[in-house]
């Protein structure tokens, strides 16, 4: 299944790039990267789906082809909620399903269950619905504020992106990425970054550079009242060396990932379904094929397939 075609989709502060595979025909799919990273997350995995789907892998704002917010205004969590609905107003699309890894699943899990009659069914990759506030009440007001200042900060000091070798590139997106290869690496950044005179700039708007600034962090009282909202059939694929928590802190705790699924499991049942796979948080760039023949069934299971 080849590259059908990149698209820009116009929004009002200039566009939103995507790029799909598959017939506009076929019912479709939108697919959601993770923070800080961009559409070709999802290059390796895509080819080994099932052929009678329409793909379509969009950049969030601020993050690889797609336009940064106009200056002084600011990315918040649902803010990167209704680019889904734009995107699925631009594509016509008044039904279709959800594939999203990391913060992509925590945004789609949000859009699911405000547009609970848009989404056929949810896949989730390491991911969860919601980011569950459960050690994060005495920071709230310090997020609010921190997100405030930087924006404020990064206004003032106008610094232009810092352009490296493309090896020194890499080295530093690795480094700070430890679960994703080489390869893989290599993969995002070619949608991440401009080839300039001297070498590499990122792409990505420098005020998303803390999680703060795009992540809703919820009440487990929100999370159980918006699970009984959502319609879709959710899959969710955890990594058995993933991560558990927003907070690489608090990652140890895997008492809110157990929280989380007994929440699923009561609200959906048989809508429901968890698998854990061997692997990091990045398994689907690394090793797509040990998720892919879980989606491909989840796809073409109960329910079928559902035209735009």
């Amino acid at each position: 299944m080849g590259l059908l075609s990149e698209l820009k989709l116009a929004v009002p502060w200039g566009h939103i790039a995507a790029k799909a595979w598959g017939s506009q025909q076929a019912p479709p799919i939108l697919c959601l990267h993770g923070w800080l990273d961009n559409a070709n997350s999802f290059d390796r995995l895509i080819p080994l789906l099932p052929k009678d789907f329409y793909y379509v892998a969009m950049d969030f704002g601020g993050h690889g082809l797609s336009s940064h917010y106009s200056p002084g205004l600011p990315y918040y969590h649902q803010n990167f909620v209704s680019e889904i609905r734009r995107v699925a107003a631009a594509l016509k699309w008044s039904r279709f399903s959800l594939l999203g890894h990391s913060f992509g699943g925590v945004v789609g899990g949000m859009f699911s269950c405000i547009f609970p009659e848009m989404v056929d069914k949810l896949i989730l990759l390491d991911s969860t619905p919601f980011a569950l506030d459960s050690k994060e009440i005495p920071n709230l007001l310090t997020y609010k504020r921190k997100a405030i200042e930087h924006t404020l900060q990064l206004e003032a000091t106008q610094k232009p992106s810092r352009v490296v070798s493309a090896a020194e590139m890499l080295q530093g997106f690795l480094k700070n990425n430890s679960h994703v290869g080489e390869e893989g690496g290599q993969l995002i950044l070619q949608r991440g970054t401009t080839q300039v005179a001297t070498g590499l700039a990122l792409n990505r708007d420098r005020r998303i550079a803390l999680p703060e600034h795009c992540f809703d962090f919820v009440s487990r009282e929100l999370f159980v009242h918006a699970m009984k909202q959502l319609q879709a059939r959710v899959l969710l694929i955890k990594s058995s060396q993933g991560f558990y928590d927003v907070r690489r802190d608090n990652d140890d705790d895997r008492e809110p990932m157990l929280f989380l699924l007994d929440t699923l499991k009561s609200a959906l049942k048989e809508r429901f379904q968890f698998v854990e796979v061997p692997g990091n948080h990045y398994v689907h760039l690394n090793q797509p094929q040990r998720v892919a023949s879980i989606i491909c069934s989840f796809l073409q299971g109960e329910g079928g397939a559902t035209q735009p």
